[in-house]
């Protein structure tokens, strides 16, 4: 647990610069850096990042719920096994 803890950490604080946008996004944002704006640019690349991180954080988080009930049920299952035999 601690392991993954501690790389969702790394990969929050860590910011990579993603060059990857779609045309519009990519023609716009170079005519505001050629005008010497460089605020929007860093700003879109900050949106894209939080767009792909959101998904996985979400998924990390279900599934860190699933497993803590799945354990709570079966400690329960286990305590009321052991009072019944």
């Amino acid at each position: 647990m601690r392991k993954v803890l501690f790389t969702a950490l790394v990969l929050t604080i860590t910011t990579l610069h993603s060059w990857a946008q779609c045309a519009m996004c990519r023609g716009s944002v170079e005519s505001t850096v050629s005008a010497g704006d460089t605020s929007m640019a860093s700003n879109l690349n900050l949106g894209i990042l939080y767009l792909f991180f959101t998904p996985y954080v979400l998924a990390a988080v279900i599934g860190y719920l699933w497993y803590k009930r799945s354990r709570q049920n079966a400690n329960k299952t286990k305590r009321l096994s052991g009072i019944t035999g």
